[in-house]
């Protein structure tokens, strides 16, 4: 799948959706128990509408027609639940991808709730998403109201331009995933933002504070740090990306 950036988003989530969607079954390709959040059952996807530089799924978002199988919803679900059981987690994610590229996508990742959340009583969900089709369609939010889900937004800049530089997509669809973040807080969905902390220097962060003020967002602001793949570091050298905070893991 050809992608020159920067692209457009919205045109990027449709094709992509297009692939990664076949009679409401999802491409995946792997399902593991993993350490972060404490301990969590883990769906790994493919299919974004961002490329971004940072990424550790970069090539199969780059060509997601090649990898993984196409999963129903209820199957998806049935492989989170069972290592749930088998490690005695009740926290559950889709990562690697976004969940939520259009219509399509979005109704599979409902039904995968959905059976989670009625097998497991207990059970969380943690919806890693970039935040921009959530953004961009104000109805897509509103079906998201379940009261074990919990939303995390990864930012991808501080400004337009570091946006269109680390994702790939035009900077003029910057503002879309605090856009999410305010409607997701507005409908009492527990969501909060995060941002990779490595590429913005101490000026850059409190600009990115201040745009959260000024949409009014109250939940805090989480730091992660990038892990220092070499096809990692190579993407980044290759978009001219350089780091601004020192980070052991590189």
């Amino acid at each position: 799948m050809e992608s020159i950036v920067p692209f457009d988003p919205i045109a990027r989530a449709e094709i992509v959706e297009s692939l990664v969607m076949k009679d409401n079954k999802r491409l995946y390709h792997r399902f593991r128990g993993a350490p972060y959040y404490g301990g969590i059952a883990t769906a790994d996807a493919v299919g974004c509408s961002f490329l971004c530089a940072y990424c550790w799924n970069y090539g199969r978002n780059l060509n997601p027609s090649r990898y993984g199988t196409y999963l129903s919803n209820s199957k998806a679900a049935s492989h989170l639940l069972s290592i749930a059981r088998k490690r005695s987690f009740h926290l559950y994610r889709i990562t690697g991808s976004e969940p939520i590229l259009g219509e399509a996508s979005l109704q599979h990742l409902l039904g995968v709730l959905q059976t989670i959340f009625r097998e497991d009583p207990r059970g969380v969900f943690i919806l890693e998403t970039n935040g921009f089709m959530l953004g961009f369609n104000n109805e897509l939010a509103g079906h998201l109201a379940f009261k074990n889900i919990r939303i995390r937004v990864s930012l991808k800049g501080a400004d337009p331009e570091s946006f269109e530089k680390i994702s790939g997509a035009k900077k003029e669809f910057f503002q879309y995933p605090f856009i999410a973040l305010k409607q997701l807080e507005e409908k009492g969905i527990k969501v909060w933002p995060a941002v990779m902390i490595d590429f913005f220097d101490d000026e850059e962060i409190e600009n990115l504070k201040n745009i959260l003020k000024e949409y009014d967002i109250k939940s805090d602001l989480e730091f992660e740090t990038l892990e220092g793949y070499p096809f990692v570091l190579e993407n980044l050298k290759r978009r001219n990306i350089s780091l601004k905070q020192s980070n052991p893991l590189v």
